[in-house]
């Protein structure tokens, strides 16, 4: 490989991590310690040693197979993998961009509608009132993922120990946390 052609610009998804998160995916060697390590592993189709696989093999229909795969939705951020991996690959921070180009290009699965109902609701619960309104996200929640009855029986005593709250406890600069929204929401 000549040096022009070392620097030649990768159109694919680990070029974009490498670019856009400074993680790369060719430093892994396999060694599988991420994929031990991770509490959520046994749910995934690919565990992130092989998510990282798929990358490095730099092919269209590998990165598909990211993009479409239920394990970028799954990973929880706990750093883990990231602490126990030889060479500090920060498997969060890539899983993080993945999902975001996951939405992007309109290949996220369907097993992870939920789990997107759920971020929604809880950034929309942090938009209008500045902090977590549980109950006001569950509600959202509920609307947004159809999940209507499911954990239902908890309410009574969430309520009874003071878990839920039906009025928000709403920040001072609500117009402040607005603002915020929109200039993240604009990248």
């Amino acid at each position: 490989m000549s040096h022009s052609e070392h620097h030649t610009e990768r159109n694919n998804l680990a070029g974009g991590i490498e670019k856009n998160v400074g993680v790369l995916t060719q430093k892994c060697y396999q060694c599988g310690k991420c994929s031990a390590g991770c509490p959520v592993a046994d749910q995934m189709d690919f565990p992130p040693s092989m998510v990282l696989r798929l990358l490095q093999t730099e092919t269209p229909e590998n990165d598909d197979k990211v993009l479409r795969s239920h394990s970028i939705w799954l990973c929880i951020a706990c750093e883990m993998c990231l602490s126990r991996c030889p060479m500090e690959i920060d498997i969060p921070s890539m899983m993080d961009y993945l999902r975001q180009s996951s939405r992007t290009e309109k290949k996220v699965n369907k097993k992870a509608k939920n789990i997107i109902a759920f971020h929604k609701s809880f950034l929309n619960s942090i938009r209008y009132t500045g902090r977590l309104f549980e109950l006001g996200l569950i509600i959202d929640y509920k609307r947004q993922s159809l999940n209507l009855m499911q954990d239902v029986s908890l309410a009574p005593k969430m309520i009874s120990r003071g878990k839920l709250h039906f009025i928000p406890n709403m920040i001072k600069d609500t117009g402040h946390m607005a603002r915020i929204f929109k200039k993240t929401s604009k990248k």
